[in-house]
């Protein structure tokens, strides 16, 4: 065999060895080698794209055969990584169905990604258009990372995110468009979804924390007038608030949640 052949297969194996041990790694379902060479779409997928990749790497005058493979693995397993993406070691694209990488999108080591992720471009321009993914990277489930943006090392993105701008290392991205809500040089636990913080839950707690202060000093300015109405003898007239009021608190306190 060709030595630099032998090097290419023995690269392509390491890769595998790799993929089938982070499966194991963070996978509590995942009981056996054999289940997951047979049962597992995510690591099926990164497997004939490791194929697909070197095709699409090699001097081949077309660029077809490598882009069947990629859409026989799409048919197969459905999720479609294009041939030219840079896929580094031990990735887990979990569940995986709906999953799509675009061409020239790179993902660095370690990275997990939940089904229904998209690592897209945006308009028609040629050349670096997708995302760079730094290691140990968390895609939260349906989250779309656009355009020729760089994820830094240990971020997660949530469920459901758009994001469309750069994004440094250590942090957590949600909503839409994506924005950075917490960063830190803390180990992440990739699991840990229910650890995400609710941004917009947030955000509402504190608006109505500063309307209860506001209405405080409200009430306060209302009983000093009142105080200096009597004292002049005047009569003082106090408005009140809506009926209704005390009913919208309440449905506002049961979307948050204690």
């Amino acid at each position: 065999m060709h030595p630099g052949l032998r090097m290419r297969l023995r690269a392509m194996f390491n890769h595998i060895r790799a993929d089938l041990a982070i499966i194991h790694e963070r996978d509590p379902a995942a009981r056996g080698t054999l289940e997951i060479l047979l049962c597992y779409p995510g690591f099926q997928a990164l497997s004939l794209h490791r194929l697909s990749h070197r095709l699409w790497r090699s001097n081949l005058p077309l660029k077809l055969p490598a882009r069947f493979l990629s859409q026989l693995g799409r048919t197969l397993t459905g999720v479609e990584i294009h041939p030219g993406a840079k896929i580094g070691q031990g990735v887990f694209i979990d569940h995986g169905m709906g999953v799509v990488i675009g061409e020239t999108s790179e993902i660095g080591d370690r990275c997990l990604l939940y089904q229904g992720v998209t690592l897209g471009g945006t308009g028609k321009e040629h050349g670096k258009r997708h995302p760079t993914l730094g290691s140990n990277v968390v895609i939260g489930a349906g989250a779309k990372v656009l355009g020729a943006i760089e994820i830094g090392d240990n971020t997660r993105v949530g469920a459901g995110s758009v994001v469309v701008r750069n994004v440094e290392a250590d942090c957590t991205v949600v909503g839409i468009p994506g924005r950075v809500i917490h960063q830190s040089g803390a180990k992440i636990n990739p699991l840990a979804h229910s650890a995400l913080p609710d941004a917009e839950a947030n955000v509402i707690r504190n608006l109505m924390k500063r309307i209860d202060q506001l209405e405080g000093q409200v009430q306060n300015l209302q009983e000093n007038m009142k105080n200096m109405a009597q004292g002049d003898g005047r009569k003082f007239r106090e408005r009140k608030g809506g009926e209704s009021q005390s009913l919208k608190d309440r449905e506002i306190i049961e979307y948050l949640g204690e």
